[in-house]
C-alpha cells in the first residue's frame, strides 16, 4: 500500500490562495538564511495572516484547527491539567485528559523536542491541535492578569515549585522545625532554599489532603509525586543537582544518618501545620539512581472520624460494634497494604478506651499515639520482637490486646492463647478475603482446633474512592461492561442511583473526594468452625459464609455504586465477578 504522502506548507497556501508560489520561494530563501520557519517569515512580511498559516500547518499534519477568537474553542480550555509554568514557557493550551492521554492547543508541530520534553514533564501521550501563536500569548496573558488562587478545597497547586533560583517562601502559619528544637534555616546544610523547598513540598501535600509523599531520583531528574486518595499524582520534576541536598535535608529532618546510602533507613518527621501536630513515617531506600525518599503523613483525626464513616453499612455496622464488645476471642482485619486495616482497628480501639479498661498494643512502627492506651513499639534489633512484647503483655492483666500484625507461627500461638484466656485480641493478617485467613492461619502451623476455637470474626476491606459530594452528575447511560463487572443488572439500574464524576475545585477536578471501605464480615459460627477443623478449602468455608449472612465485597460496593456513592469501575478494581479483566479498567 503506497504511504500518503504529506503535501508542503507553501503548497498549502498556494491552493488556498493565500499567496503565490513565487512569494513562497522568495519566504523561504529568507527563512533558509535565518535558520526560521517558512510561515513565520511569511506572516512577518504580511504575504500571510498568522491564521492562514496556523490551518494549513493543522491540514497539513492531520490536526484539529482552533480559532481563539470564538468563544465555543476557548470554553474547551482547562488550564487545571497542566502546571501554568508549562503552560507560558511553552505556549500552550490544554483542552482535555481522557484515557492516559493529554490534548494539547499548540502553535508549532514541528517542534518535537517540545512535544517530548512535554510527554516526559506530564508524564502522559500527548495529542494536539493548532491555534495561532499570537491568540495563545492573549489567552494566557487575559488568564494571568486576573491572578487565581488553587489552595482551596484540597487542589493542589499547578505551578513548578522551583525557579531558577528556588525561590521559595516559608509560610509563616507553619511551624517547619524538627521536634520544634531544630530551626528551619539552620539545619540542612546551610542551603536555606533547599530548606525552604523540602518544607514547601511537605505543607503543600499536607494541605492537598496527600496521604504520602514520593521522592524518587530518575537518571535525569528527581520525581515529586503525592499520593491523594490512593492514586499518584506527579507534581513535579526537580532538577537532577539538586538531588544530594534534598535527600539530605529530609534525612536530616527524619533523623537518620545522612552519609549511609547503603541500606534501608526509617525515621520520623514531627511538623505543626496550620496549627495540627502532623507526624511523618520516613522511609528511604536505596535505588539505582538515589535513594527512594517516601513520607507518610499521620494525621492524628484520621483515626478518630468515626465507625460511622468508615464506611460500614448499617448491619455491618451492628455486628462490628457486638464483635468488639465482647469478652474474649479473636477479631482478625484482612486485606492488602494501605487498605485501612490499621485505620480501622484504631477507630474500634478508640471507642472502646475507656477507664475501666486496660488496652495495650504492640506495633510495628507505632504510627499514632492515643492517650490511656499502652502501646508498645517492636524493636528487633535489641530483642524486642512481638512473642516478646505478647508474653510480657499478658502479666499486665490487659482486656484488650492488639496486634500490629500476626507474621508467624508463634506470634499466632501466642495471640490464641492470650484469646482463650479471657482477652479480646485484634490483629491483622494479609489475606485477599475473609474466608482466606483460615486457612492462611493453618498455613503457618496453627492447630485447626485452635483457630475454630478462638476466632470469632474475620472482616475483609479494601478502600475505594467516593465521588466528589459538590460536582457528582446522575450517570443516564453507565458503562454496560462496567456493570457486568460489578454484577450490576438493568433492573437494579433502574432503581438506583448510579452517578459519574464532576469536576470542581474542591476535589481538584477529579471527581472523587476522599475514601471509605467496602467490607467482607465473616462471623464465625458452628458450620464454619467444623470446616476450620476439617481443614476444608477456602471455596467451601466462603458458601458456608454466605450462608451465614456475609456479604462479599463486591456486594458491599455495589450498595455503594447504586447510592451514587463511587462508580462501577472503582469497585471493580478491588472486586468483580468471574471474567474481569484488569485492561478493561482505564
Amino acid at each position: 500500500m503506497a504511504r500518503k504522502v504529506r503535501k508542503k506548507l507553501g503548497e498549502l497556501l498556494v491552493e488556498a490562495g493565500h499567496c503565490t508560489a513565487a512569494q513562497v520561494e522568495s519566504a523561504l530563501a529568507t527563512a533558509k538564511g535565518g535558520g526560521r520557519r517558512l510561515g513565520e517569515v511569511l506572516v512577518e512580511s504580511g504575504t500571510c495572516k498568522e491564521e492562514h498559516v496556523a490551518k494549513a500547518l493543522a491540514d497539513q499534519f492531520g490536526v484539529e484547527f482552533l480559532n481563539l477568537d470564538r468563544a465555543e474553542n476557548t470554553n474547551r480550555i482547562d488550564l487545571e491539567l497542566i502546571p501554568e509554568d508549562l503552560a507560558k514557557k511553552y505556549l500552550i493550551l490544554p483542552l482535555q485528559k481522557q484515557g492516559g492521554r493529554l490534548k494539547l492547543l499548540i502553535h508549532d508541530p514541528m517542534d518535537l523536542e517540545m512535544l517530548d520534553l512535554l510527554r516526559f514533564r506530564l508524564n502522559s501521550e500527548i495529542d494536539t491541535a493548532i491555534a495561532p501563536r499570537s491568540q495563545i500569548e492573549a489567552f494566557l496573558s487575559a488568564k494571568s492578569g486576573g491572578g487565581s488562587s488553587s489552595g482551596g478545597g484540597g487542589m493542589l497547586s499547578k505551578e513548578s515549585l522551583v525557579t531558577d533560583s528556588v525561590d521559595v517562601t516559608v509560610d509563616k502559619s507553619v511551624d517547619t522545625s524538627i521536634d520544634s528544637s531544630i530551626d528551619v534555616d539552620s539545619a540542612g546544610g546551610g542551603d536555606s532554599a533547599i530548606v525552604r523547598l523540602c518544607s514547601r513540598i511537605i505543607i503543600e501535600a499536607v494541605r492537598g489532603r496527600a496521604s504520602d509523599i514520593h521522592v524518587e531520583p530518575m537518571a535525569d531528574r528527581v520525581m515529586l509525586r503525592y499520593r491523594i486518595d490512593g492514586h499518584c499524582h506527579v507534581r513535579d520534576n526537580l532538577p537532577k543537582r539538586m538531588q544530594s541536598s534534598i535527600l539530605a535535608r529530609l534525612k536530616l529532618m527524619a533523623g537518620v544518618n545522612i552519609a549511609e546510602r547503603r541500606i534501608p533507613q526509617d525515621g520520623r518527621i514531627k511538623m505543626v501545620v496550620d496549627g495540627t501536630a502532623i507526624d511523618f513515617r520516613v522511609s528511604c531506600c536505596p535505588a539505582y539512581h538515589g535513594e527512594s525518599v517516601v513520607m507518610r503523613i499521620l494525621r492524628p483525626d484520621s483515626v478518630r472520624i468515626g465507625l460511622v464513616n468508615l464506611g460500614f453499612e448499617p448491619d455491618n455496622l451492628d455486628v462490628f460494634n457486638r464483635i468488639i464488645r465482647r469478652p474474649n476471642g479473636i477479631f482478625l482485619v484482612t486485606g492488602p497494604t494501605g487498605s485501612g486495616k490499621t485505620t480501622t482497628l484504631y477507630s474500634a480501639l478508640d471507642v472502646l478506651n475507656r477507664p475501666d479498661k486496660k488496652i495495650i498494643t504492640a506495633e510495628d512502627p507505632v504510627e499514632y499515639n492515643f492517650k490511656g492506651i499502652n502501646q508498645v513499639q517492636v524493636r528487633e534489633g535489641i530483642g524486642l520482637s512481638f512473642p516478646i512484647i505478647l508474653k510480657s503483655m499478658l502479666r499486665q492483666a490487659p482486656n484488650v490486646i492488639l496486634v500490629g500484625e500476626i507474621r508467624d507461627r508463634e506470634v499466632a500461638d501466642i495471640a490464641i492463647q492470650a484469646a482463650l484466656t479471657g482477652h479480646l485480641v485484634f490483629s491483622t493478617l494479609h489475606t485477599n478475603d475473609a474466608p482466606s485467613a483460615i486457612t492462611r492461619l493453618v498455613d503457618m502451623g496453627v492447630k485447626p482446633f485452635l483457630v475454630a476455637s478462638s476466632i470469632q470474626a474475620i472482616m475483609a476491606q479494601r478502600l475505594i474512592r467516593m465521588l466528589c459530594q459538590k460536582c457528582r452528575q446522575p450517570d443516564p447511560e453507565p458503562d454496560k461492561k462496567m456493570l457486568q463487572l460489578v454484577g450490576i443488572h438493568e433492573e437494579e439500574v433502574a432503581r438506583g442511583n448510579i452517578s459519574r464524576p464532576g469536576r470542581c475545585a474542591a476535589c481538584g477536578s477529579s471527581g472523587y473526594r476522599g475514601r471509605k471501605a467496602i467490607f467482607e464480615m465473616m462471623i464465625m459460627n458452628s458450620e464454619i468452625r467444623d470446616l476450620a477443623f476439617e481443614r476444608a478449602p477456602i471455596a467451601k468455608i466462603r458458601e458456608a459464609a454466605i450462608r451465614g449472612g456475609m456479604r462479599s465485597l463486591l456486594g458491599d460496593g455495589k450498595i455503594k455504586i447504586l447510592r451514587g456513592d463511587t462508580t462501577p469501575g472503582e469497585v471493580a478494581r478491588f472486586a468483580q465477578i468471574e471474567g474481569f479483566n484488569p485492561n478493561e479498567i482505564k
